[in-house]
């Protein structure tokens, strides 16, 4: 997996590692049990500072995708769906269904950009 730091971005650099971590994932690049790097070697890789790994690996691990073991590193978690995860995502979706809405896409239109946009990271054509 390839990570790829836009550092000129609007979007915080800690964000764009533990979004495409995610991205990692959901397209199979990681699986459940995998380690990621240390918080020094990843950030090394990265050319990041290390505390800008470490925010996102507990970003990560607050939202249940990963568990850290002290000292040992980061482990991807087994995907387990709770009314808790549901929520979440529901607080993230809304608005940006709400922008979708507001911008004039209709209902057909915005499910047929989620399904194109899951076909992506399932890798299905």
């Amino acid at each position: 997996m390839i990570i790829v730091i836009e550092p000129q971005s609007d979007v915080p650099i800690y964000t764009q590692l533990t979004n495409q971590i995610m991205e990692g994932i959901a397209r199979g690049y990681l699986n459940p049990g995998d380690s990621l790097p240390s918080v020094r070697a990843f950030a090394a890789d990265l050319g990041v500072n290390m505390h800008t790994v470490n925010k996102s690996y507990h970003e990560l691990e607050k939202k249940g995708i990963i568990h850290i073991i002290p000292k040992s590193g980061a482990v991807i978690n087994s995907p387990v769906v709770t009314i808790e995860v549901t929520d979440q995502l529901l607080k993230g979706f809304k608005p940006l269904i709400a922008e979708a809405l507001v911008l004039g896409l209709e209902k057909e239109q915005i499910q047929k950009l989620v399904e194109t946009i899951v076909s992506d990271l399932k890798g299905e054509s």
